[in-house]
């Protein structure tokens, strides 16, 4: 039913990221992304709330 071969895919510049960073470079580029996210999520809290 599956195959047992894998398709190959073409590398994105962020599997090779994941792939060669360090442990601290990947925990300082997540932290970024989540400060960010968490601002974001805030944010259309914030405005659900004036918005009600």
């Amino acid at each position: 039913m599956f195959s047992n071969t894998r398709e190959k895919v073409k590398s994105t510049p962020f599997s090779e990221f994941v792939r060669n960073a360090s442990s601290k470079e990947k925990r300082k580029f997540f932290d970024k992304v989540i400060k960010e996210t968490v601002a974001v999520q805030r944010a259309m809290i914030e405005e659900s709330k004036v918005c009600s």
